[in-house]
């Protein structure tokens, strides 16, 4: 079970979202969206929020009221975080979160620490989470499928390039199925790439040729080289002067 939730009107069509426990975060973490942006408190237990950005936006974009939505909600959600003040919220982008086979169901870190930003939410504030639960819709969706990058890409919606930038950099492949199929498309965008290349470069070459060709054809019939017939018998010059100066 995934919980959705919509950002303050007045800061644009953001969805916030999160899972119901730590099995719907593990799922979380690995089937994002580039365009997601994981927020946690600060070395305390907490939900795992998530704002999905707008294509062409970076997390350094996210406006003050949207932080602060997301912030206040993920307080709201810590069971320890939610009963004090002066809590630490941090937040990075989803392709930043790093997953190692020793680490527990729902735990994370990161690839980069310089990529981690922190909020300071100083107390809870009521009006802001009745609005979000408000806008509050549960759903199950398929976050192995289409909601994967893997899936996405498997669906026609990414290009390889755009998938293997996050899922071969990261290490997110489902299974081996989905490793072959991505590095199959990889090395097929590669092939179309030399064969448009080469392509070009045939169209480059024949037209040098061409251009050379037409220079050297007008070298040949420069008048001024040239010997008319008239001029030829007013030489007064003989049979054999003429083949001589022919040879």
């Amino acid at each position: 079970m995934v919980f959705y939730f919509k950002a303050r009107p007045d800061a644009g069509d953001y969805t916030i979202f999160m899972g119901l426990d730590k099995f719907e975060n593990e799922e979380l973490i690995k089937y994002g969206f580039p365009e997601d942006v994981w927020f946690h408190v600060d070395k305390m237990s907490s939900a795992h929020v998530y704002l999905r950005l707008h294509k062409g936006q970076g997390f350094d974009d996210i406006s003050e009221g949207v932080l602060e939505d997301c912030a206040q909600l993920v307080k709201a959600n810590s069971i320890q975080g939610n009963k004090v003040n002066n809590v630490d919220v941090v937040y990075t982008p989803w392709s930043n979160l790093k997953k190692t086979a020793s680490m527990d169901v729902g735990q994370v870190g990161f690839h980069n620490s310089k990529m981690v930003r922190t909020i300071r939410v100083e107390k809870r504030v009521n009006d802001i989470i009745n609005r979000l639960n408000k806008t509050k819709v549960e759903k199950t969706p398929d976050l192995r499928g289409k909601s994967s990058i893997c899936g996405l890409f498997l669906n026609g919606a990414f290009s390889a390039c755009v998938t293997l930038k996050y899922i071969k950099l990261y290490g997110l492949f489902h299974n081996e199925a989905e490793r072959e199929a991505v590095n199959a498309a990889e090395r097929a965008e590669r092939k179309q790439h030399l064969r448009e290349k080469k392509k070009r470069e045939d169209i480059e070459r024949l037209e040098k040729e061409r251009q050379a060709d037409m220079r050297s054809y007008k070298g040949l019939m420069v008048t001024d080289k040239m010997t008319s017939n008239k001029d030829i018998a007013s030489s007064n010059k003989s049979l054999q002067e003429l083949e001589d100066d022919f040879m």
